[in-house]
């Protein structure tokens, strides 16, 4: 690495399901398209919008019913997981010709330390033009001195964007947006800075330290502080650091059927099975993620006798843990994961460990 100063780069896919959607059908550019899981009658939840959707007021996470009173003459389209994986491989190719270090965020977004670059920016410009022509796909590229300002750059100037900021123009671009926009300010903590009077990040950012730690403790409550100032010292962490696997979905609403949570259930397990077979992992700690109303979260784990990647096993890992668990409350979130990794050097040789700890990759389904 040389001296250069850090610069990451944040690359978001622009209205990545139904982009990839026009790919193949051309003929409905310039139309209010809808992504979406499930119908009106079966309270489906939009999953992604057309800008052109977008401006009736629909976006994603909405249950359909609503989209459908707002934008009734949207055109609807069933999702198709396995065409938007194909995509995101695409484009996971795209940006590793850019930089050694990439980390992927999701199916539609990725992290580049381009630091050893001389010339950032052009190079951003130069990612945005080779994504067109590989893949026919628009994204929007933040450039900073860490994550964090990297992706709230991305999302300063969309769609088909690239937009720089650092630290000294933070509160100047997003000082008056909700303060959940900074990571690790979720729903608890938002209610929790909300009671102090904290709404924004800029009151987030210029709030005093004894009162967030004694509402967050002396850790986060400095932390977010320091996030909300535009400070993050998070590396960027590559697939070969990866520690772990893992899946999670929100529900649009409250579930407690045990049939719809198992079905979820396999198809989370079948996707970090799929993930991990591409990556050549196994692992052989099996987690159970789940979060109750209101943003109760537990894990439950358990270590089977030999690494493994089989989907089926890894399903029945699953379900064992979830009936083992007491439901005392509506489901809001389910996550399934793998961790204590090894290589199987692409199936040839003695598996070895996987390298440095890093946090766990989430992609949600």
């Amino acid at each position: 690495m040389s001296d250069r100063p850090h610069v990451y780069a944040h690359v978001d896919m622009d209205a990545f399901f139904v982009s990839v959607e026009l790919v193949r059908r051309p003929e409905l550019r310039g139309k209010p398209v809808l992504v979406a899981t499930g119908t009106i009658a079966s309270r489906g939840v939009v999953m992604a919008a057309s800008y052109e959707a977008r401006e009736f007021g629909v976006h994603s996470a909405l249950p359909l019913a609503i989209a459908h009173r707002r934008c009734p003459q949207a055109i609807l389209i069933p999702r198709d997981m396995a065409f938007y994986r194909r995509a995101s491989k695409k484009v996971m190719e795209v940006l590793h010709r850019f930089s050694d270090r990439v980390e992927v965020a999701g199916l539609d977004e990725a992290y580049l330390d381009l630091s050893d670059c001389p010339a950032p920016e052009a190079r951003a410009r130069q990612l945005k033009r080779e994504m067109l022509a590989a893949t026919r796909l628009v994204c929007s590229v933040g450039l900073g001195p860490n994550k964090l300002c990297a992706k709230i750059a991305s999302d300063l100037d969309k769609p088909d964007g690239l937009c720089v900021l650092g630290p000294d123009r933070m509160l100047e671009a997003v000082g008056d947006r909700p303060a959940k926009l900074i990571p690790g300010v979720g729903p608890r903590t938002a209610e929790r800075l909300e009671v102090m009077g904290i709404r924004s990040v800029g009151e987030l950012a210029s709030a005093d330290d004894a009162v967030l730690d004694r509402t967050l403790g002396p850790r986060l409550g400095r932390e977010l502080r320091q996030r909300a100032r535009g400070h993050d010292d998070r590396p960027v962490v590559t697939e070969r650091e990866q520690k772990s696997e893992s899946r999670e979905t929100t529900f649009p609403g409250d579930v407690s059927d045990r049939e719809v949570l198992n079905t979820t259930l396999d198809e989370l397990a079948d996707g970090v099975a799929r993930s991990l077979a591409e990556a050549g992992h196994v692992g052989r700690t099996i987690t159970l993620k789940i979060r109750l109303r209101p943003f109760r979260t537990h894990t439950r784990s358990r270590t089977i006798d030999a690494h493994t990647s089989d989907p089926t096993l890894i399903r029945e890992v699953a379900r064992r843990l979830l009936a083992d668990f007491e439901l005392d409350a509506p489901v809001r979130l389910l996550g399934v994961g793998v961790a204590n990794l090894m290589r199987t050097n692409n199936g040839s040789g003695p598996a070895e460990p996987s390298a440095n700890p890093a946090d766990a990759l989430t992609l949600d389904v």
